[in-house]
């Protein structure tokens, strides 16, 4: 439907898009597989691995603290294990890839905090992650940091904010536990009026 001159056009913009955000989040994380002149393809693989060791942060915990921004965290674990892979579409406008990439700056500045023992490795908002609306307004307050940090994370307008609606599931627990919710074949076959 794009023709030839489009899907050139898309597959340009999708390249550009992801060589912009590695080129912003080198400085903060290391890049996979870029080719010998420094170019991504139209993904961008941040490694994380290296945070666990210093800081106890996974991918997964960098992934839910996305929501917390209000963005929609990035394929986690894949193509490796502890990494984040950005795949910009051509249809992103720059101004989200922008806030995209200062809410990764942001998070990396949250890591180093905990990396310099200025935050708890195990009570940080990267651990609890993601922070919901029932969690800020209960009575009780559990953490050292605050609930303005948890909710309104650096460049956040709080009167834009997204709230996720549930916090962390045990995943472990949903991979052992398979619940299906399926309706039953039988909800799909025809009625017989109709054969």
């Amino acid at each position: 439907m794009m023709g030839g001159a489009g899907l050139k056009r898309a597959t340009t913009v999708a390249l550009l898009s992801a060589n912009y955000v590695a080129r912003r989040l080198a400085p903060h994380y290391p890049i996979l597989y870029a080719g010998r002149n420094g170019f991504v393809a139209h993904e961008c693989i941040i490694d994380l691995r290296p945070l666990k060791e210093t800081s106890a942060v996974t991918a997964e915990d960098v992934a839910k603290r996305l929501m917390d921004y209000g963005l929609h965290a990035p394929t986690v674990s894949f193509p490796v294990a502890g990494t984040l892979m950005i795949e910009p579409t051509e249809s992103e406008p720059r101004a989200e890839l922008e806030r995209f990439i200062e809410a990764m700056i942001a998070i990396r500045a949250e890591i180093r905090d905990i990396e310099q023992g200025r935050m708890d490795r195990a009570d940080n908002p990267l651990k609890h992650a993601p922070h919901t609306a029932a969690m800020i307004a209960a009575d009780a307050w559990p953490h050292a940091y605050t609930r303005r940090l948890a909710a309104y994370p650096a460049g956040v307008d709080a009167r834009a904010k997204v709230w996720p609606a549930v916090a962390r599931i045990d995943n472990v627990y949903g991979d052992r536990n398979l619940m299906c919710t399926c309706p039953p074949l039988s909800a799909y076959e025809e009625p017989a009026a109709v054969r």
